[in-house]
Order: structure tokens, then sequence, then C-alpha cells
């Protein structure tokens, strides 16, 4: 007997993305949030129930994410070449919002950030993008890389003594950084606005938008549907985000 179809599944959502002139620092310090900026659960009329809070708000620079995940007995372990594997934030982007195609276009983005797994001791947080599975097209321009070359921080980005870490792209990339704790950890994250092929928020003001958060002990929470629907390559399945002032 197939699944049953997930309620998110039959309805198209749309959210308003908080604007900040001003933004929070992307320090893993998570200073500066508010409620506002406090992401939606669309998955919760599918019973599932979330375990980070996740925050997200824009500006003409670009987008900013971030989420802190406490409560875990285990500390957390990422791979920089499978990203997907183990845990991970992942953000999908469209800036046409083509909300009837079920494929990717050169305006589709996928994004990744990690709390560790860059560095010599696999300790330095690591973000970055990857092509959208089966796009249709893609942009000629340059995808925008990780914190380095290799997708590794560079030697300059060793996390502090009190267990930070921040690692940082050129500018026009993603940047990205975290807070180990004994019980969990803080993520925040940077999108530039030349790494969202196409952002322009006062000709199209309404861009695709969806999260993936998972977690080796807590498992997956995510905006709109999980893994049966193929987010990763399909943006019909994901949200609308409106960029109003």
């Amino acid at each position: 007997m197939s699944a049953p179809i997930p309620v998110t599944h039959l309805f198209d959502f749309e959210f308003p993305l908080a604007y900040r002139r001003r933004p929070p620092a992307v320090d893993g310090s998570l200073e500066g949030w508010t409620d506002r900026e406090l992401l939606p659960l669309f998955s919760e009329l599918d019973g599932r129930r979330p375990f980070a809070p996740v925050w997200s708000c824009w500006n003409d620079e670009g987008l900013y994410i971030a989420t802190r995940i406490i409560g875990k007995r285990l500390a957390p372990v990422c791979d920089v070449e499978q990203y997907w594997k183990g845990d991970n934030l992942r953000v999908m982007t469209d800036t046409r919002d083509t909300r009837d195609n079920r494929r990717a276009t050169r305006f589709c983005r996928q994004f990744y950030f990690l709390p560790v797994g860059g560095g010599a001791a696999a300790r330095n947080p690591v973000g970055g993008s990857a092509p959208v599975v089966g796009a249709i097209e893609h942009s000629r321009e340059a995808q925008p890389p990780v914190t380095s070359k290799t997708g590794v921080p560079k030697k300059d980005d060793r996390p502090d003594d009190d267990g930070a870490g921040q690692a940082r792209a050129e500018a026009g990339t993603v940047h990205v950084a975290s807070r180990v704790t004994a019980n969990g950890y803080a993520l925040e994250g940077f999108i530039s606005r030349e790494a969202l092929v196409g952002f322009d928020p006062d000709e199209h003001p309404r861009i695709g938008f969806f999260y993936m958060l998972e977690d080796r002990e807590f498992g997956q929470q995510y905006l709109t549907i999980g893994d049966e629907l193929n987010w990763h390559m399909d943006p019909s399945t994901w949200a609308t985000a409106v960029l109003a002032r």
C-alpha cells in the first residue's frame, strides 16, 4: 500500500519573509534574532512536531538564516563531501517563484550549512551551494563556491577556545558560523545576492523558498513536505516567500 499524500501537498503556501535593514551578525551567537523572523511550520498540518526554531530574513544584500538545536546527547557529525548526510541545514530558493514547474530552472539554487566538518580537525562550520538535481538549465554564471575552493574553511577560520567557529567565503558567496556546546549547537548563514542568481526584490518580490533541517538524533524538520515528494528537485513543493519591506 502506498503512503498517503501529505496534507501539505494539497496547498500552495505563502508567507512574508521579514525584512531587516540591519540583519543579525553571522557569528554563531544568534544575537539579534526575534520571533518576527521565525519561519512558519506548514508541516505541522501533517502532525510533524518541530525540534528547533529556524529564523530567516532578507535585505538588499541577500538572505540570512539561523537555527539552534538543544538537547542533543551526541556531538554533531557532518560530511563535507556528502553534505546531505549527518547534521545539516539546507535551503532551496527560486528567485522567479515558478511554482508551476516541477523541474528547477537556472534561477533555482540549493545551499547547505554544516555546524562542523571543515578544517584539519573537522571542527569548523562549512557552507556552500550545489546544483539542484534535474535542473532544466544551469546558468553560465559560476556556482557560488563554498568557504574555500575545496569546501573546507581556510586555516585562519579555526574555532575559538569557546567552541565557536566562523568560516567566510569571498564577497558574493556564502557565509556560515556556528557555536557548538555540550548539548547542541547554534548555526547561522548568509547567502549573498550574487549567489542568488536573479535576486531582484523590487522586480521579483516573490521567491520560492524551502528549508530542510536534519539531525542524527531528532530526524527531519522541514517547511512543507519531506523526502517522499522530492523537494530536493521539485520547486512546486516549496513555499512562496514574499519579500516585503
